[in-house]
């Protein structure tokens, strides 16, 4: 698991997208209260997006992804997560 405080992991996965949207939003010169407002979210909710909040809404983020001309793909990525059998990973 990743430590807050630990710098040699680099930027976490949310960090990233924050900082790409924060990036598009300057890049449109856009503020961020215009930008709660065409996506109809809080202020406080695009601060802590753009800062990498670990845990968000999903519809949300794509609401502000729609104002911002981006879009959210999926990829599939090189490391697959498994699930430990006490958690139901086996059929019974």
């Amino acid at each position: 698991m990743r430590s807050k405080g630990n710098l040699s992991d680099g930027p976490t996965p949310t960090q990233l997208l924050g900082s790409a949207l924060r990036a598009r939003r300057k890049a449109l010169g856009l503020d961020q209260a215009n930008v709660a407002a065409l996506a109809n979210v809080g202020l406080a909710f695009l601060y802590e997006l753009e800062h990498g909040k670990a845990t968000t809404r999903i519809d949300k983020v794509l609401a502000v992804l729609r104002v911002l001309g981006l879009s959210l793909h999926l990829q599939e990525d090189k490391q697959v997560l498994s699930v430990a059998p006490s958690l139901g990973g086996e059929d019974t």
